[in-house]
């Protein structure tokens, strides 16, 4: 079974990933790793080392702190619920790319905030 820690960090990597619009195998071929090990790592069935957590955050442009933002006794305890992540697995649903960039340039726009683009 998975620890606690390993599950939120997992699923802070996929919630990164996700909204830099980066596919595993982006992530996997930047860390010269199968995409495989990058599901592992978001399901949090393989723990992610510090020095690969370092990496991570250097390909994701987000602080290595990011990964542990809303760790809590309640994630410890299972009872954990993220908002950020309900909301990419929602928008990762959508099939229609045109109704999917809407979304989020609407998310944008009320965050204030300008999500990076892969190009």
């Amino acid at each position: 079974m998975s620890h606690p820690v390993d599950i939120h960090v997992g699923r802070k990597l996929k919630q990164a990933r996700t909204l830099r619009r980066f596919s595993q195998t982006d992530v996997a071929r930047k860390l010269k790793l199968s995409f495989q090990q990058i599901q592992k790592y978001e399901i949090g069935s393989n723990r992610i080392a510090a020095s690969r957590l370092y990496e991570l955050s250097k390909i994701l442009e987000v602080p290595t702190s990011y990964f542990f933002d809303g760790l809590s006794d309640d994630t410890m305890n299972g009872q954990h619920r993220d908002p950020e992540m309900d909301i990419v697995v929602a928008l990762a649903a959508i099939r229609d790319d045109k109704v999917k960039s809407r979304i989020v340039t609407f998310i944008e726009d009320v965050s204030g905030m300008t999500v990076a683009r892969q190009t």
